[in-house]
């Protein structure tokens, strides 16, 4: 009974966590232990096979693979042609590369404007519905260029099995989600770091209505980023057979992953690349009101970074302290007028005095900025409540929520929870004034700046596109004052 309740919840770029954390857990072994290929194998014989003609590349042993990763509600007929009303939710290309420094990952938007073979212009998710993962595959080779080793399709509707038996993933959720309407799912979802479990987190990663694909791509990207830092190895270890079997049973595989050779050299592949980071390439377009549009040129840009994982402009790496030298002649700081900022001060002790009323301070002090985005405006009051930690303790929280006037969110948290995994491993320590800021990169954009207090710990979370600079975090972070 206790495995039926959706209790955890996990990724979607669900499908990338599915596939690398059954394949690292069969990976912690594998290679010294030849009855977990087995188990591989037995598990992905489980669902249908995959008939996907000659389109798959093979490579030699140890060479870079790039797998395609699908996520769809339901299965297509034969698992070659389309299925009425069946869509790929998901579209993502996977690059294992032992001599990079990251594992590389594209999400390539649902609605992207694309030629579809047989089929002509359309949203890249239609050659799901026309053709299923064959003419899915074959429409993507055509629109990057690129080599496929492996494709994997995963249907969601068992997922959430999967996500309660590796737990919940802390999430920074940078607004209210709401959605009642009958031709979308249901979510009531409010802003804050939080823990997310079981169909919330589902609803959350897949959530569609009022959003751009874009910007649900970046969400989902966020998540899974999220979810990789917080499961651990001897996690998904001591579950993996629990995982193999819910992962077998709603996956379906082209045949290269049922023969054992292969299987062990995809695993032998992931465990070599088991620790680096992942690299997210975002994609890059033009949304208009039907399609995602980009230029060839831009599709080639992006699949050379693909190829490439080159780390981007940017502080990143080991943690580094750094202060400021007195005699070191100082540059002119820019004006938060020449930063895109503007004086907001009344606003934001408004919204402090709010969350003063609903049960902040004492324990929480009430910071806020007294600096915003020109143009941002604070949505609703801010929410005041009491999150509970891995410790199982609960602690007190506050967030703040502004808006930009294209339709992205930003925010301010804070926590009287001190070490909460999001701030694990800052890029960067840097003094400035009296405040020691931890900064969280995303290739060369800042996507959180943090900072402590003998009781709690603040920071300035990023849109989910990444939006604001450096220089405009890190000023409105320093305009925070206490109520």
């Amino acid at each position: 009974m206790f495995d039926e309740i959706p209790r955890p919840g996990l990724w979607k770029r669900l499908v990338l966590g599915a596939v690398l954390v059954i394949f690292a857990a069969a990976a912690a072994t594998a290679v010294a232990a030849f009855h977990e290929i087995d188990k591989v194998v037995d598990a992905l014989e489980l669902g249908p096979e995959l008939k996907l003609g000659r389109q798959l590349a093979e490579t030699d042993p140890g060479e870079p693979q790039t797998l395609m990763l699908l996520g769809s509600d339901r299965r297509p007929r034969r698992n070659t042609e389309g299925a009425a009303g069946a869509r790929s939710d998901t579209i993502m290309l996977v690059r294992l590369d032992p001599d990079k420094e990251a594992i590389a990952i594209m999400s390539l938007p649902r609605d992207l404007k694309v030629e579809i073979p047989g089929h002509g212009t359309d949203k890249l998710n239609m050659a799901y519905d026309y053709g299923g993962p064959k003419l899915t595959l074959k429409t993507v080779k055509r629109l990057t260029g690129l080599s496929v080793n492996h494709v994997i399709n995963v249907n969601f509707r068992g997922f959430w099995r999967a996500v309660n038996a590796v737990g919940c993933v802390y999430a920074d959720i940078d607004r209210r989600y709401y959605n009642d309407l009958a031709e979308y799912t249901y979510i009531n979802l409010q802003p804050g770091y939080q823990r997310l479990c079981g169909t919330d987190a589902l609803q959350y990663v897949r959530f569609r209505h009022e959003d751009n694909d874009l910007v649900r791509s970046a969400r989902q990207q966020d998540f899974l980023r999220l979810a990789k830092q917080q499961v651990t190895s001897s996690e998904l270890f001591d579950k993996r057979d629990r995982l193999l079997k819910i992962f077998g049973r709603n996956t379906t595989t082209d045949t290269g992953l049922r023969s054992r050779s292969e299987v062990l050299r995809l695993l032998k592949l992931v465990l070599g690349t088991a620790g680096l980071p992942i690299r997210e390439v975002h994609f890059e377009g033009q949304v208009g009101p039907s399609f995602v549009e980009t230029s060839d040129q831009q599709v080639q840009r992006l699949v050379d970074e693909f190829l490439q994982v080159e780390d981007t402009p940017g502080p990143r790496g080991e943690l580094r302290v750094h202060r400021t030298n007195p005699k070191r002649k100082r540059k002119k700081r820019p004006t938060p007028v020449e930063l895109g900022l503007e004086d907001a001060t009344g606003f934001g002790k408004d919204q402090a005095l709010q969350a003063v009323q609903a049960g902040a301070g004492g324990s929480l002090p009430v910071l806020y900025p007294k600096l915003r985005m020109r143009g941002s405006l604070y949505v609703d009051q801010p929410r005041v409540y009491k999150p509970r930690g891995t410790d199982g303790r609960r602690y007190g929280g506050y967030r703040m929520v502004l808006r930009l006037d294209f339709g992205e969110y930003y925010g301010v948290q804070g926590l009287t929870w001190k070490n909460p995994p999001i701030l694990e491993d800052p890029a960067e320590v840097r003094r400035i004034g009296r405040r020691e800021y931890e900064l969280h990169y995303d290739g060369d954009r800042l996507r959180l700046v943090a900072w402590r207090t003998p009781k709690a710990v603040y920071w300035i979370s990023n849109t989910l596109l990444l939006t604001l600079s450096e220089k405009q975090m890190l000023a409105i972070a320093r305009s925070t004052r206490p109520l």
